[in-house]
């Protein structure tokens, strides 16, 4: 347009019409531009929106790798949101990983033989903070909740109510307890949740630590029912989650985690032997801070 404005100068074309015709000649444009206008929205209106869920059959919660949200105020982690049930589309199934040399789910020995929580009265609480059962310690670190929805990968997503979490994750120096040395004789940072009627289980817990040759990761077991649950034998899901790495570099500047700082600098998802296939799955969304601790949440889908 500029290059035929300029010809148009150069050939003196203009001066044949005189002002009056160059102002409808400008009028008319105006017009054509907001009709133009008009039709774009027009069409942009009947585009189709697009569904949850998508062709992967991740559900939107499972991921924060290609995805951009609208950020939202994040809950403090004694009221945090509940995550929603999912009514239709398609979810996929978490992938089966290994449980670890730490569950104390009756699978394994310490020091001192069978490690087994998943049989003491005590252990179905929401916050694992603490040791139970006469042990005392406490685990200290950066406050996190974890809210995790389990859904029927068969089933249209839908909520698989009654379900039941076995919990664990080390401590923010990178000990598991009943297994690490200084903290055999405590049991903190294990838990058991039934599921609600949405599907939904809830832990009160610290962030964990980073230690050597592992990303940070949270492990737990998925059992049909909370009675089944006092068996390893009977858990139908044994997976690992993990967290985005501008949160891990948040928690770890803080307070108690300068060993973390070391060994996460010496790890990444891909070189890590859980998280190299991939995080899509495994992937927690993160809201709140270093300051006054953190949500997470993720969707668990298992084959109902």
């Amino acid at each position: 347009m500029d290059a035929q404005h300029d010809a148009r100068h150069d050939g003196h074309a203009d001066h044949q019409h005189g002002l009056a015709a160059d102002l409808d000649a400008m009028l008319k444009l105006a017009a054509n531009r907001r009709r133009s206008l008009r039709w774009l929205l027009a069409g942009a209106g009947a585009l189709p929106m697009l569904g949850c869920g998508g062709s992967g059959g991740a559900t939107a919660d499972t991921s924060t790798s290609g995805a951009t949200t609208a950020p939202t105020i994040p809950p403090t982690p004694n009221t945090p949101n509940t995550p929603t049930t999912p009514t239709t589309g398609a979810c996929a199934v978490i992938p089966e990983e290994t449980g670890g040399p730490y569950p104390a789910d009756g699978s394994n020995s310490n020091g001192s033989g069978v490690a087994n929580v998943l049989n003491q009265t005590g252990v179905v609480r929401s916050d694992i903070r603490s040791s139970f059962g006469g042990a005392s310690g406490v685990a200290a670190g950066v406050p996190l909740t974890i809210k995790l929805q389990i859904v029927n990968a068969s089933g249209g997503c839908s909520a698989l109510a009654g379900y039941t979490v076995y919990l664990w994750h080390c401590d923010r120096d990178g000990q598991y307890s009943l297994y690490s040395s200084g903290v055999t004789g405590q049991n903190y940072l294990r838990g058991v949740q039934e599921a609600d009627s949405g599907g939904n289980v809830s832990f009160s817990t610290i962030f964990p630590g980073c230690y050597a040759g592992r990303m940070p990761h949270v492990h737990f077991e998925v059992y049909p029912t909370l009675a089944k649950s006092a068996s390893a034998a009977n858990r139908v899901k044994t997976s690992q989650f993990t967290f985005p790495m501008a949160t891990l570099n948040e928690v770890y500047a803080t307070a108690g985690y300068s060993s973390s700082v070391r060994n996460l600098a010496q790890i990444s998802y891909t070189s890590d032997n859980v998280f190299g296939d991939g995080t899509t799955l495994q992937m927690a969304a993160v809201s709140g801070n270093a300051s006054d601790g953190y949500v997470v949440t993720l969707t668990l889908g298992v084959a109902g």
